[in-house]
């Protein structure tokens, strides 16, 4: 943490703070948290799922996760009120940037055919969301003791107001995003 937060705070604060001619060091946009969620909708039935999927979160986030139960009953999907569907983790501060950094630099690069993140992915407000097909691309996933290949879904939350800050800030901290 104390590496990609001092590189924020010596490089990256003052970059931003004269591209956007900024009056005041509070409103350079900074990375407020990043959420990392994996639904998994076959833990209805097999409760050991669930299981896999919070060890995997674990290792790869260092964090415990948080269970999500579903909120309503679909008939459709065969599911009740309060059944454990899935697992997420919110990071913030030192966990937040050993992540990123780990995330951008290491697994990344190990997507299959990677040619960069889509830049149209923010939602207006400046928060990036995006999602990944396999938890083989961490390297702290060991590949014998998966059961199954599953997503994530990762959001990172700024304090950006516009999607074109948003994307600068994550440009700094060294997002690879693609060339449309």
């Amino acid at each position: 943490m104390a590496r990609l937060k001092q590189v924020y705070d010596e490089t990256i604060a003052p970059a931003l703070m004269k591209k956007f001619s900024y009056s005041s060091v509070m409103e350079i946009p900074r990375i407020e948290k990043i959420i990392i969620n994996v639904g998994c909708g076959e833990a209805r039935d097999n409760a050991k799922v669930l299981d896999a999927v919070i060890a995997d979160l674990t290792q790869i986030t260092g964090q415990k996760p948080v269970v999500c139960k579903a909120k309503k009953s679909v008939a459709n999907f065969k599911l009740r009120e309060g059944m454990s569907i899935g697992a997420k983790v919110t990071l913030r501060g030192a966990r937040m940037y050993e992540f990123l950094d780990r995330f951008f630099s290491l697994a990344l690069p190990r997507v299959r055919d990677f040619r960069g993140i889509n830049p149209n992915s923010f939602d207006g407000r400046g928060n990036y969301s995006m999602g990944v097909k396999e938890q083989l691309i961490f390297p702290e996933i060991d590949y014998d003791k998966i059961d199954k290949i599953r997503g994530m879904d990762i959001c990172f939350v700024t304090t950006a107001n516009t999607d074109e800050e948003a994307r600068e800030l994550l440009t700094l901290f060294g997002a690879p995003f693609s060339q449309q």
